[in-house]
């Protein structure tokens, strides 16, 4: 009796874009305060160092942080963590740089912000998925609160809420199309939003996947009590 076979599946490569300036952090380090006893950015690659899916880690960051990320790296193990490339002016030049830093036999690259460090095992692994059938996705949650077109100081019009979500990271894409979708906004010098609107702007397709309202972004003083009263009520922090 044969056994069935499972395909082999392509490489996937984090790249962490970790080089902007926190300036609404009072302009220290965001990534390196402590969340919980352990660093920002420390718990963002602790996920992806533990997560099955992910076989290789690359930093983006500001050249003077460098080093200091090299020795967080150094300090935990994360053993995935390959390479810590200069990122550029804008996220989409660092991101650029990470997704070009990557291995000639990458399939897949997950883009996640170094400030989301409560993102889960779950939510990659869907991601990398959705990806990998499809080219391109991204998890996402359903908004809250209603939504208003607003226009001159005025409210306009009602925007029905099942119509909108607030995106999040990991986007996942397949390596060359992310690559062309980046260096074609890095040439025509586009402000992006994040890696999706890249892709979007070549006509792709991004798959919405599931995210989760604990996927918070590390921004102000006070995303870091909400962090760690999220980190509070987990069992496997």
């Amino acid at each position: 009796m044969k056994k069935n076979r499972q395909e082999p599946r392509g490489r996937v490569c984090a790249v962490i874009p970790a080089a902007g300036s926190s300036r609404r952090m009072g302009g220290e380090d965001k990534l390196l305060l402590p969340l919980l006893d352990v660093p920002v950015l420390a718990r963002t690659l602790a996920v992806f160092e533990r997560c099955s899916q992910v076989d290789e880690i690359i930093i983006t960051c500001r050249e003077q942080d460098i080093v200091p990320y090299g020795k967080l790296v150094r300090t935990y193990g994360f053993s995935k963590v390959t390479n810590i490339v200069r990122g550029g002016e804008t996220r989409a030049d660092s991101v650029l740089a990470g997704v070009r830093a990557c291995p000639k036999d990458t399939e897949l690259v997950a883009i996640h912000d170094g400030a989301r460090p409560l993102v889960t095992d779950g939510i990659i692994c869907e991601a990398v998925e959705a990806a990998r059938q499809y080219g391109a996705a991204a998890p996402v949650v359903p908004l809250k609160d209603s939504i208003k077109r607003v226009e001159d100081g005025r409210i306009m019009a009602d925007i029905p809420r099942e119509t909108v979500a607030a995106v999040q990271t990991p986007q996942v894409f397949r390596w060359n199309l992310i690559e062309q979708a980046l260096d074609e906004a890095v040439r025509a010098g586009r402000t992006l939003t994040d890696d999706c609107a890249a892709a979007e702007a070549l006509g792709v397709d991004v798959r919405a996947t599931a995210g989760s309202y604990e996927n918070i972004k590390i921004t102000t003083p006070e995303d870091i009590a909400m962090g760690e009263a999220i980190l509070a009520e987990r069992t496997d922090r």
